[in-house]
């Protein structure tokens, strides 16, 4: 028997610590059940962090992690699903194929930021979707110090006023000192369509985040949207024209493109519709988590979202259920009830809140020591001792968090 799990996200890490640590508990060999994580590298790349200076570091490798746990690892990337044969086709070095077999599959081919058809996005955008974006975006900022001052040279503009679009503005004053020199003041601008900056925040949370903002000097521009980007510069829907060399696209995610291939029913960000088990109903065999799939995450109406903080709990459960289909034990219904934002506001310190209505219980440096310990300690993998790597993929005692 084999399950096969594609993505080394979060979502796809703890799938194969928890599906191996039922196999564990069931004392099933690795030759018995055979589990394989399918990913271009096997490292987990720290997304959440990609905002920051020096996104080269911000991996985690993950090959001890798996073999401690007895994983194969399959290099290469998923190229096509064939649910009736239940063969994932996986394109490996050198432009081969290898097909690789499965009775169960689990989908954690994580998300992908949405760039529509703007004129100049593709030429002039830059991101921190990923860290191959988040790497050239970096190398851009270094290079504006070799370029003459201008206005346009120290002016930055945000696509995208969520989460993303707020860490990586107020970020930016802190990284183009650092590069440009302290007595710069570079001028950073937030574009959201919408009529308030954070929309998905809520009422409560939002005036720290104009205040954080304020202090920082990030401008907003609201209720516009980008028309077009050149190489001097962005002009918005309401005609307004600004001389930037940066601009950092951040509007929006959708689900890899790879869940297109399971047909079953999505929603609106591509995510597969799941049942509280996270599979996909219509789909013999298939499970789906992190930002692959759209599942309730209690019995009032709220859902995951495509967070670090729901993947890797989806992920432990999806691939405990996986394996506990295989080896003839009851599954667990995915839950989720608590729910935290720790937004990063750069100098300005941090925003926590819980809560699905995000009451505000922490801000300023406190809120920021918390932030740090979040992106430094919690997100990371487990080490790579068997016992240790096993046990934290508990379903029921994976963070919520």
């Amino acid at each position: 028997m084999r399950i096969v799990i594609i993505g080394a996200g979060f979502a796809g890490m703890y799938a194969a610590l928890s599906a191996a640590r039922l196999r564990d508990i069931k004392g099933v060999s690795p030759e018995q059940l055979e589990i394989a994580l399918v990913a271009p590298e096997p490292t987990l790349v720290i997304r959440p962090r990609l905002y920051e200076p020096k996104p080269e570091t911000l991996t985690a490798p993950l090959l001890d992690v798996l073999k401690a746990i007895d994983v194969v690892y399959v290099q290469g990337s998923a190229e096509t699903i064939d649910i009736t044969s239940r063969i994932v086709q996986v394109a490996t070095a050198n432009n081969k194929r290898q097909p690789l077999s499965y009775d169960r599959l689990v989908v954690a081919t994580g998300s992908r930021l949405f760039r529509p058809n703007i004129p100049g996005l593709a030429e002039h955008g830059f991101s921190v979707d990923n860290l191959d974006d988040a790497i050239a975006l970096d190398k851009h900022l270094h290079g504006l110090a070799n370029r003459p001052a201008s206005s346009g040279r120290d002016t930055i503009v945000v696509a995208g006023g969520g989460f993303t679009g707020i860490e990586a503005a107020t970020e930016i004053p802190t990284r183009l000192r650092a590069i440009l020199g302290k007595d710069v003041k570079p001028r950073v601008i937030i574009v959201e369509r919408n009529s308030a900056i954070a929309p998905d925040m809520g009422e409560g949370p939002r005036p720290i985040i104009e205040e954080a903002l304020r202090k920082l000097g990030v401008e907003t521009r609201l209720g516009a949207g980008v028309a077009s980007l050149d190489a001097s510069g962005i002009t918005l829907s309401d005609g307004e024209r600004i001389e930037t060399e940066t601009v950092i696209w951040a509007a929006g995610i959708r689900a890899a493109p790879l869940t297109t291939q399971i047909p079953a029913e999505r929603d609106n960000f591509g995510r597969l519709l799941v049942d509280r088990d996270l599979r996909v109903p219509s789909v013999p065999g298939v499970f789906a988590t992190g930002d692959a799939a759209r599942a309730a995450s209690d019995d009032v109406g709220n859902y995951a979202l495509m967070s670090c903080q729901h993947a890797t709990r989806m992920g432990a459960f999806a691939g405990n259920n996986a394996a506990a289909e295989l080896l003839r034990m009851a599954t667990r219904p995915y839950h989720q009830k608590a729910y935290v934002t720790c937004l990063d506001l750069g100098e300005a310190g941090a925003l926590f809140t819980r809560g699905w209505d995000r009451k505000v219980e922490m801000v300023g440096d406190v809120a920021k020591k918390t932030k740090k310990e979040i992106n430094t300690v919690w997100i990371y993998p487990p080490k790579p001792e068997r016992a240790a790597a096993l046990a934290s993929a508990d379903p029921e005692h994976v963070t919520e968090v």
